[in-house]
């Protein structure tokens, strides 16, 4: 156990204690009540008296976040660092012994291992270099790029939770599959198809995740006040009757089966009304006794970080509560009005949608479809074209997307207001003629109208920025700067006198990129630009080195590259249909409505029927009512009244449109 060889075997036993059993618990008291209850609980399942817990349960789990691996990690690496100091010390002391002054101190301090660098590596490679493994099963894959292609995709990055790579491996599939308990803490549509399918999962939109920690000194006095007896007392009535009370993982009294409901409904009260010092993130978890084989009876307390939470209305009280994952079990909770019960219901959903991620609350009528396509729809808004970020001109980021002429959706559920999302649009709204027409739209190809491209349909621009550092091109040179020779021929009258090309310039293959001199031979050198696409110079920016020493050696240019819709290209509406561009149609030869409106994009029937994505039609005759009437329909799943479908409720309007607009055949162009 590495300790030192003159302790006894009595504080060993006591190193193992502390740092092996139970070790959430500080007195070896507290440990052997939590033994005693182990070792009953162990007697019980063996009589098959109560069932085993699921541990691919999601009651039976908490989340990793980055500040507690963090913690462990630093943790290690300065016991590490500890332990390289003392043998530092154990080989260099003697020499120094003589004159412990403050240098000579520093110097065996400066022996120890480097922390910060194995942070750094975590950061950059995602690999954990550590001796005990942390108790992880995995070592690598730990970090992951927040990528900025659209914001939808930044955004999703911070709502993931994996699994474990570990268990990609396994044959199995129990660790993959969607329980009930996941219910509005884990989306059941956000998760990717193929490998990492139920692996690799998002929070839903309300889920929040425990950060904070309360004491939890005086809970056991109110646990007794409400009439729990101590752990160490005689309850009134025989164990057989009686719950045990456990506290964050320690055992601190019993409480009798007939009183237990009371104190669970008292300790809610304090809960959500914030009184007596509860924390709102408490949860209170009774597993009552059963005739038949349940999970272990007891009152279970959790106040720990960690845990996920997710916000409900409670009933009694008419506000809004916390509620974990493992309470989620043992309460009543009613979606709408109409499915609540007199003494049966004790809370509600805050909205109907609750249980759907982030990116899955984007779908619009998403109730409609059929679900693999709203699994296929939450990684495709990931990998859309938009607008990611208002800072073009401060960023420096390697590679970024921008869409020309984004537009704020005609129909669109509530959420996408909620988040603001037109701040960072990721679409167009498009004139689509639901057709067969000419055989270029076959399989999952569309076709597009020639003069909307040309109008600026669906162009793109990306961003790209080259670093140049003068120090790495030439090493050992100090004086290399950047610039130019007059009438040098080989800079073609494209470079300033500063080396550089100027901003809104247009870069071809072949042309001088950059230039620089060396001040003491006066030979100047040119850099030609090697992309085989053109760009424009968006940007220039002169940067230093970190000491401010390096003048004029160090610059980020950024080039503006236009991305527009060429053959080959993948299209997608929000419903998981995506379509490949085949051919730019000429506006004459495309259909024509009676008024004489032409389609932007013809969409092939056929990728209706055996998608089944019902709402995309809903979407389309919104879309249609939205731009006649110049309004914005709300295409939030599950709120339709259950009088009237989302089908009847447009096909009336559409009815009411026809009478109204002399333009009669242009419903049929969606």
């Amino acid at each position: 156990m590495t300790l030192p060889e003159w302790y006894s075997n009595q504080q060993c036993a006591e190193y193992l204690f502390n740092e092996c059993v139970c070790i959430h618990l500080k007195s070896d008291v507290e440990k052997f009540y939590l033994l005693c209850l182990m070792t009953r609980k162990l007697f019980t399942f063996a009589k098959q008296e109560c069932q085993e817990e699921n541990p691919d349960s999601l009651m039976c789990q908490e989340v990793l976040t980055p500040g507690q691996l963090y913690l462990m990690f630093m943790k290690e690496r300065l016991n590490t660092w500890l332990v390289s100091v003392k043998t530092a010390m154990e080989k260099r002391g003697h020499r120094l012994s003589s004159s412990w002054t403050s240098e000579n101190m520093m110097k065996i301090l400066n022996m120890g291992t480097d922390v910060t660098k194995a942070f750094e590596y975590l950061l950059a490679t995602g690999n954990l270099v550590s001796k005990s493994g942390l108790g992880m099963l995995q070592t690598s894959g730990l970090c992951v790029v927040a990528d900025k292609l659209n914001f939808i995709r930044y955004l999703s990055h911070f709502r993931c939770v994996h699994r474990g790579a570990a268990f990609a491996k396994m044959r199995t599939t129990t660790v993959r599959k969607l329980l009930p308990e996941s219910w509005g803490f884990l989306c059941p549509v956000h998760t990717p198809d193929g490998e990492p399918c139920g692996l690799m999962n998002h929070m839903t939109a309300s889920c929040t995740i425990v950060s904070q920690s309360h004491p939890t000194t005086g809970l056991a006095a109110l646990l007794c006040s409400l009439g729990v007896t101590p752990v160490d007392g005689c309850p009134g009535q025989s164990y057989s009757h009686c719950y045990p009370v456990v506290l964050d993982g320690a055992v601190v009294g019993w409480v009798e089966a007939e009183l237990a409901p009371l104190v669970v409904e008292s300790l809610r009260q304090f809960k959500v009304l914030k009184e007596k010092r509860i924390p709102p993130w408490t949860e209170v978890v009774l597993v009552p006794q059963t005739g038949k084989a349940s999970l272990y009876p007891g009152l279970f307390l959790f106040t720990t970080p960690c845990r996920l939470m997710r916000p409900v209305r409670n009933l009694a009280v008419g506000k809004e509560e916390l509620i974990g994952t493992f309470e989620q079990l043992y309460i009543n909770v009613a979606i709408l009005e109409g499915e609540i019960q007199a003494g049966v219901t004790s809370h509600q959903e805050l909205f109907p949608h609750s249980m759907l991620s982030v990116v899955a609350s984007f779908i619009p009528y998403s109730d409609h479809n059929q679900s693999p396509r709203n699994m296929y729809q939450c990684q495709m808004g990931k990998q859309t074209m938009g607008f990611p970020l208002h800072s073009f001109l401060n960023r420096s980021d390697n590679k970024l997307y921008r869409l020309q002429t984004p537009q704020s959706p005609l129909v669109r559920p509530s959420m996408y207001d909620h988040y603001s999302l037109d701040n960072y649009p990721s679409g167009t709204n498009a004139v689509v003629a639901v057709i067969s027409y000419t055989g270029y739209d076959m399989e999952d190809a569309m076709i597009v109208n020639k003069s909307s491209w040309e109008r600026g349909f669906a162009h793109g621009s990306i961003y790209k920025t080259v670093l140049v550092d003068l120090t790495e091109i030439v090493r050992g040179e100090d004086s290399v700067v950047f610039g130019t020779k007059p009438g040098d021929p080989k800079n073609m009258d494209k470079l300033d006198s500063d080396g550089l090309p100027f901003i809104g310039s247009t870069l071809q293959y072949g042309d001088p990129f950059y230039g620089y001199i060396n001040l003491n031979t006066g030979q100047s050198f040119t850099t030609f630009y090697k992309n085989q696409e053109s760009g424009v110079v968006d940007n220039i920016k002169v940067c230093s080195n970190d000491l401010g020493s390096s003048h004029f050696k160090r610059i980020c240019i950024t080039l503006r590259i236009p991305r527009n819709p060429t053959i080959g290209d993948k299209f997608a509406s929000r419903h998981g249909q995506k379509g490949i561009l085949s051919r730019l149609w000429p506006t004459e030869d495309m259909p024509f409505t009676e008024s004489g409106m032409t389609p932007d994009i013809l969409f092939n029937p056929h990728g209706f029927p055996s998608r089944m994505t019902i709402g995309m039609l809903i979407e389309s005759m919104a879309g249609k009512s939205a731009a006649l009437h110049g309004l914005s329909h709300d295409a939030t799943p599950f709120t339709f009244s259950e009088e009237s479908s989302a089908l009847e409720y447009f096909g009336e309007m559409l009815k009411l449109e026809a009478t109204t607009t002399t333009a009669q055949s242009d419903s049929t162009a969606v």
